[in-house]
């Protein structure tokens, strides 16, 4: 059972007609929204894989929608000489190879010369080493500094470098004088965008915020989450509080839980040397699946400005109750239908003990939640891609169909898919035809292309977008980062100095069997993974 619509029938103005028609050779804007402020985008690690693959496209994508000011600038800085010829040449040529293989997340699924041309034009390399003093003074030349003020102008300074190097170069930035801005926000604004991982503990949070806050307030701070860029994710918020048909029953009262599942196919790939460092649980639970845990928990917020939203989410993380070893599961993949085992990846450690999966259950110790467990689940290896968000109703008295052919209720399940599928379903129960009172389970959904046109999307446009314009909803403010790392630092270090047992699971399957276990002592099951089994609970 599937609802459909008929996609929009507008056409969007071409692009070229749209570059034409613009005064400064940019696109104009996309409906319902302005270009953002004139600015200089400095990027650490200009030719770095985050550049390549993600901030330069979603960079077009906004120049396509017309969303960039024709005032704007891009100064690149990465150790190692390059001309800005060359490393023009290097962007194209992987912009042009991101489009060929990611259409859909393209504009017309290639490069168009005039958008790239636009981009280049405001293209400028600089060489240095993150930590040399000397980058900081050229830099603020480039800026325009006068010697007393370290930059004229609108800048973001985007850090796409590893968390080593967070801390120095804001230290620097800020003794350059490059981070100042008017105590009342009247003049040009300065902004620092730092990627995650935000610290790998609660120690480490809490002593990179301490530093990053010595140099600059935290209204200029931007911790970017990607998974926030993305619209399906965004659209939790509006799911839950612009229909009346959810927000009455969405509480303990009637939910029986929640299960939020971001599983992957792929392995480490070439991120062996990180992921030994890092594992499922720190690089997915306390930033991408909580933010997706708090946009469901969250109270609703008596509007959409940013310290709203964000104190709602505040309260979500305090309220998590620590987890303990007793509350997750880690497993690791080793060889199976799906391929090698992890310890035989490239830069891994063949006695390694790094988790490759993590489940958890979650208790939210408020008065909405209460009682209502929140199952977290993410893998690396598993038989299917797929991350959504299943919220299942408490099931319904038996007591009226117990003279019937009815040996079970299906529990109603709304289910909000977020990659790679984007949509909404929902589980739930019917009389099938025949004159005896016989239950059947039906399944309605839709699908986003159904009813809308396809937007290139690559998950940071909006988040850049915000950034220009200053707004920080969608990026994770320090007493948030610092809940997060508390509620999984038990497990992380536990009190006892033992460490949380890995099982194995084949490469290609649903995960290990103990993270099933670890639902069947409540009495429940997780959502198959596998896609055409059956996705009930």
């Amino acid at each position: 059972m599937s609802t459909k619509h008929p996609p929009r029938s507008s056409t969007p103005t071409p692009l070229s007609a749209r570059l034409a028609s613009h005064p400064h050779g940019a696109p104009a804007s996309a409906a319902g929204k302005h270009p953002a402020p004139p600015c200089t985008l400095v990027i650490f690690g200009a030719r770095g894989d985050l550049t390549q693959r993600l901030l330069m496209p979603a960079l077009y994508n906004l120049v396509v929608d017309g969303l960039l000011d024709s005032g704007m600038k891009i100064i690149g800085i990465n150790h190692g000489e390059r001309e800005t010829q060359a490393w023009c040449e290097d962007l194209h040529d992987a912009l042009q190879k991101f489009a060929a293989d990611k259409a859909s997340t393209f504009h017309a699924g290639k490069l168009d010369d005039n958008a790239w041309n636009w981009v280049a034009q405001r293209l400028q390399y600089m060489a240095g080493e993150f930590e040399d003093d000397d980058v900081y003074q050229r830099l603020a030349q480039q800026l325009g500094g006068n010697g007393r003020d370290g930059a004229q102008g609108n800048v973001v300074f985007y850090l796409a470098v590893g968390a080593r190097f967070f801390k120095p170069i804001v230290e620097r930035l800020g003794k350059a004088g490059l981070l100042q801005q008017s105590a009342d926000d009247s003049g040009p604004f300065r902004r620092v965008v730092i990627e995650k991982p935000f610290g790998s503990d609660l120690a480490s949070a809490r002593d990179l915020n301490q530093h990053v806050l010595s140099f600059v307030n935290e209204s200029q701070i931007y911790r970017i989450d990607h998974f926030l860029g993305k619209d399906t994710v965004q659209s939790i918020l509006a799911v839950r509080f612009a229909n009346a048909l959810f927000e009455p029953v969405w509480r303990r009262e009637y939910i029986d839980s929640v299960q939020i599942t971001a599983s992957e196919v792929i392995g480490v790939e070439s991120r062996g040397r990180f992921y030994e460092q890092t594992g499922a649980l720190r690089d997915m639970v306390p930033n991408h699946l909580f933010q997706l845990l708090c946009m469901v928990a969250m109270e609703p917020p008596n509007s959409f400005d940013a310290e709203t939203v964000r104190n709602k989410k505040a309260e979500v993380f305090d309220a998590i109750k620590p987890l303990t070893p007793d509350d997750v599961v880690f497993g690791q993949y080793g060889k199976g239908p799906a391929g090698a085992a992890y310890r035989d990846e490239p830069d891994v450690a063949k006695d390694s003990r790094t988790e490759t999966y993590a489940a958890a259950r979650v208790r939210i110790d408020n008065w909405r939640w209460a009682g209502v467990p929140f199952y977290l689940r993410t893998g690396k290896r598993l038989t299917a891609r797929h991350t959504e968000i299943s919220v299942q109703l408490r099931s319904v008295p038996f007591r009226l169909f117990r003279d019937t052919p009815v040996d079970a209720l299906t529990p109603n399940v709304l289910t909000l898919r977020i990659d790679p599928t984007h949509g909404t379903s929902f589980d739930f129960n019917v009389k099938t035809p025949g004159p005896v009172m016989q239950i059947g389970a039906v399944h309605s959904s839709f699908d986003y292309d159904d009813f809308f046109t396809e937007h290139a999307n690559i998950g940071y446009e909006t988040l850049l977008y915000d950034c220009m314009l200053g707004d920080q909803t969608l990026f994770q403010r320090a007493d948030s980062i610092e809940s997060a790392w508390a509620a999984v630092d038990g497990v992380l270090h536990p009190k006892d100095g033992s460490a949380v047992r890995v099982h194995e699971y084949a490469a290609g399957s649903e995960g290990p069997a103990e993270a099933q276990a670890l639902l069947a002592r409540d009495g429940r099951a997780w959502r198959a993974l596998t896609p055409g089994e059956s996705r009930k609970s």
